[in-house]
């Protein structure tokens, strides 16, 4: 007789946790999804083994979510070197991040460089509803040479309105790091030595303009940080609330070199969720 009573009150305890065991992994946020090299040049013919290699994009999803925001993040390396790779920080935050995978100079000029990264933004835009995201939250970002990148591809229009774009349709615009001058990759090519600053059509500072979405720049202590990159990027402030643009911030890292990524990326989320509400 006690063996059973016990037994239903066994099956109704087992019953009970199992309920309770779906009803946690409902709530359990799944971990985003990865869409691995992905070609943002399809449409060119032209392009040799180098260009089919390295014109790629990892894109990260969050599953099951709509109209998610996306981050289009540059990889740094001096535009010579580096790997695209979704940065962690920025991973099961409820966004998209297209990590861009672009050319090198010596092997390419510093414009193709750029190129790459205005055909890579444009990509995005095209496909990010095919995937679930929306098209009018999409954030440009890049660390060093990444941020240089998303500086000129946002702030002068021509990059890209080659691919039928216009930057404003960008929800915001925030390097880490970025050069604000000519980039030194392009002085190199030009036999310029890294020390002597140079403002030509090449450097972000040359399309100061107050119509640009708004602008988050981060740099690490103005004491540690390389050839001046925070008194680039004070500039850049300075000159684009000269022009009148309503929506720009520095923020300095006290402390903190040119590796300043881990201070900088709770603000990038915080950025992000402010300027796609």
């Amino acid at each position: 007789m006690i063996r059973s009573h016990r037994l239903p009150c066994m099956m109704v305890l087992y019953c009970l946790a199992l309920l309770i065991t779906k009803n946690l992994q409902a709530e359990t946020p799944t971990a985003d999804h990865l869409f691995p090299n992905l070609p943002y040049r399809t449409d060119d013919e032209t392009l040799d083994d180098y260009a089919r290699t390295q014109c790629r994009i990892d894109l990260s999803i969050p599953p099951g979510k709509k109209d998610f925001p996306t981050v289009i993040w540059f990889h740094g390396g001096g535009l010579t070197d580096g790997k695209k790779s979704v940065p962690k920080p920025l991973l099961n935050q409820g966004l998209g991040v297209a990590a861009v995978e672009y050319r090198f100079s010596p092997h390419v000029p510093v414009t193709t460089c750029i190129d790459d990264a205005a055909a890579a933004t444009a990509w995005i835009f095209r496909e990010i509803d095919k995937y679930g995201g929306s098209p009018n939250k999409i954030i440009i970002s890049g660390a060093s040479a990444g941020g240089y990148l998303s500086l000129m591809v946002s702030l002068d229009p021509k990059w890209l309105a080659k691919y039928n774009i216009n930057p404003n349709q960008l929800a915001g615009i925030a390097p880490f790091t970025g050069q604000t001058i000519t980039h030194m990759a392009s002085r190199a090519e030009r036999q310029i030595p890294k020390t002597q600053p140079l403002v030509d059509e090449l450097a972000p500072l040359y399309h100061v303009r107050k119509d640009a979405p708004p602008i988050l720049l981060m740099t690490g202590d103005r004491e540690l940080e390389m050839l001046g990159r925070y008194e680039e990027n004070a500039y850049l402030y300075r000159m684009l609330k000269v022009v009148g643009h309503p929506d720009v911030t520095l923020i300095e890292f006290p402390g903190f070199n040119h590796s300043m990524s881990a201070p900088a990326y709770p603000h990038l989320l915080k950025f992000v969720e402010r300027v796609t509400k």
